[in-house]
């Protein structure tokens, strides 16, 4: 099968959680802290600005105890968002409200945002689609101008910045996923990004257990009764610790011949799909923008975008469309208009094998492979 998603380890990870074994300290510790100060490093922050944590998803509703979000609170993102940061907003009793997005780059403008604007609304959360960082300045200097609150969702732009910004620092609070599938990865894990020095020093205390001390590795070194208890305000266990955080410092190394090799695997599709009749590539990044490269996705006749992935998964490959649009679903309420260019986009998007595992000639068979399905439902042949 060749997949969507794929991580790629090797020898150094193992050696380097083969270290962690060895030093008899696997929670929160000295790698941690690396990790931190590395990542920080990569996206242009301070290390006490950021905290590594266990998922995005625990980054998300985080940032929401942080904003203090609650009923009577609206929060505007784009309906083509991970199921995650709905949950998160909607789990506080903050009500979230959906925008468009363009139907070529799945991402919001600064208008779609505005536009979905309500009296109430406290944040604005915005996904960068597929690494691509959209329109961020823009919605960040419109949340500014309104005293609205910017929570970046940057699960898939690791190393995506706009004119030499990195996505995820534009705004309030940043968070990125090192899951599994993710560019890099730590197995599970994530960063939460917290602009604000004071606002950042409660997010590290609020993601263990709300305690002013948060390791016993270091606690002997700060109090002679380092075993008391310190509780400012209440709070959870979701910390990254010394194994994952091992992986991720050497993930974070090998980073850029990920993406490169996945910018190479994109150009390599633009190539060879240019001239595939029924096939729109995605659009290019505007100048100043570099991405990340986490989705390469194709847009076919609605018509046939169902059946040509079932065509293309018999043939071994797998394609998959994220992300189902939120303001479809039951949970998060009704009534919030018409969305035409989510829905247009969540018709006919595709999205082809991108990971840097992949070798040339599977990314020929893809495109080879696509040629061949959307030729044959388009003519139908696969009906």
């Amino acid at each position: 099968m060749i997949n969507v998603f794929q991580p790629s380890l090797g020898d150094e990870e193992a050696a380097a959680v083969a270290e962690v074994f060895a030093s008899g300290w696997l929670g929160h510790g000295p790698r941690t802290k690396a990790f931190e100060a590395g990542f920080a490093e990569h996206i242009g922050a301070g290390p006490e600005q950021v905290v590594f944590i266990n998922s995005c998803t625990a980054g998300l509703f985080l940032a929401t105890e942080l904003l203090g979000l609650g009923p009577g609170d609206d929060v505007v993102m784009p309906s083509v968002s991970f199921v995650a940061a709905a949950n998160a907003v909607a789990a506080t009793g903050a009500r979230p409200v959906f925008c468009d997005v363009d139907p070529r780059t799945l991402n919001p403008t600064a208008a779609h945002v505005e536009s979905a604007l309500t009296p109430r609304t406290k944040a604005v959360l915005v996904l960068h689609y597929g690494g691509h960082p959209g329109d961020i300045a823009a919605i960040a200097a419109l949340c500014r101008r309104r005293g609205v609150a910017l929570v970046e969702d940057a699960a898939c732009a690791v190393a995506s910045t706009a004119h030499g910004t990195a996505c995820g620092t534009f705004g309030d609070i940043g968070v990125w996923s090192f899951d599994a599938m993710k560019v890099m990865v730590t197995g599970d894990g994530g960063a939460l990004y917290v602009r604000d020095p004071e606002l950042a020093r409660r997010a590290r205390r609020m993601a263990y257990h709300g305690l002013e001390q948060s390791s016993g590795f270091s606690a002997a070194r700060v109090s002679h009764r380092w075993w008391e208890l310190d509780v400012r305000e209440f709070g959870r266990r979701i910390i990254g610790n010394d194994v994952t955080a091992a992986i991720g410092s050497v993930q974070l190394r090998r980073l850029p011949g990920f993406v490169a090799r996945r910018r190479e695997i994109a150009g390599t599709y633009d190539r060879l799909l240019a001239d595939a009749e029924g096939v729109r590539l995605p659009p290019p990044l505007p100048e100043g923008h570099t991405g990340s490269y986490y989705f390469y996705w194709v847009q076919l006749d609605p018509a046939v975008r169902d059946g040509v992935a079932a065509d293309l998964l018999k043939r071994d490959i797998y394609t998959t469309f994220r992300y189902p649009p939120l303001h479809r679903v039951p949970a998060y309420g009704t009534g919030h208009g018409e969305l035409p260019g989510t829905d247009e986009a969540s018709e006919a998007t595709l999205l082809l094998p991108l990971h840097q595992g992949l070798d040339d000639t599977e990314v020929r068979t893809v495109a080879d492979e696509l040629r061949k399905a959307v030729e044959s439902r388009s003519s139908g042949g696969g009906r």
